[in-house]
């Protein structure tokens, strides 16, 4: 009996689904590709094939039983789950050699740098330094992967900046600091792959309230016209972890332009730091 499927049911969904009721060779194709869904939004059919070790036509009797009118459809719908965040989707059969793997590691992380500076002006980076020494507040936001760059920015910041916070806490819930912003805070928000459900409210509310909009996404996302700024980090790899090297440099930037822009209040601050925290005996 051939399975019935909502146009929007996920790729991987799809075939977890499908998966008890498919003869043999199909069933070692969907597995397969349960470990392996990128080499679909990867590869053609024939090499898909030679990958998995079924036949050609084997492919496209699966995909048709998995709900899609052909290859290429299966294939954009792998690629759409693909930049929704999945890491699934980074793993691939046919491995880097392991010789080779540190050195394939290092360029991808060259050129998602470069590609993520190729498409920032630097007059951005100046103009939001400029706002994160002069705001009344500068509130910042993250969640899973990417509340880990929201804490490096904030320790770097709070040297520098007497007013800064990261949110939310445990236990807190956004609404408890969205209704202390004033028109004159900045908020930078930092939405990497997988971003919350909420993001998009999120941001909605912001915008309501006037404040302005530091954000900071993967190259996944368009440009968000309710940010004041927008940088897209290219964080794209060939192995099982997403590569944040771009993420990483930005953020470095970000928290020394703004460094640089405190000027002497700034480097006064700095130092009465030092100073407590050597009476402290914390350094």
């Amino acid at each position: 009996m051939e399975l019935e499927f909502h146009e929007d049911m996920a790729f991987l969904a799809r075939i977890r689904s499908s998966l008890p009721g498919l003869h043999r060779a199909e069933r070692k194709l969907g597995t397969f590709l349960l470990d392996f869904p990128g080499d679909l939004a990867s590869y053609d059919a024939q090499e898909l094939a030679r990958l998995s070790g079924v036949s050609k036509a084997t492919v496209s009797r699966f995909v048709r039983r998995i709900g899609f009118a052909n290859y290429e459809t299966a294939r954009r719908a792998a690629r759409e789950e693909r930049q929704s965040g999945s890491r699934h989707f980074l793993a691939h059969a046919e491995n880097v050699p392991q010789e080779s793997q540190l050195a394939t590691s290092m360029q991808e992380e060259v050129q998602n740098i470069a590609w993520t500076f190729e498409q920032i002006d630097a007059t951005d980076l100046e103009a939001l330094a400029d706002k994160i020494t002069n705001a009344r507040k500068v509130w910042i936001a993250g969640y899973r992967i990417s509340r880990s760059f929201a804490e490096y920015i904030y320790w770097q910041l709070v040297k520098v900046v007497p007013e800064a916070a990261i949110i939310p806490q445990a236990g807190e819930s956004l609404g408890e600091h969205f209704a202390a912003m004033q028109p004159g805070d900045l908020v930078i928000w930092i939405a990497l792959r997988r971003r919350m459900a909420n993001t998009d409210l999120a941001l909605d509310e912001l915008q309501n309230l006037g404040v302005q909009i530091a954000l900071i996404t993967d190259d996944g996302n368009q440009i968000d016209n309710r940010a004041h700024w927008h940088f897209r980090c290219r964080i794209e790899t060939s192995s099982p972890q997403f590569n944040h090297a771009s993420v990483t440099s930005l953020c470095h930037q970000i928290v020394t332009r703004a460094t640089l822009c405190a000027g002497l209040a700034g480097r006064t601050r700095l130092r009465r730091i030092d100073e407590i925290n050597e009476r402290l005996k914390e350094v």
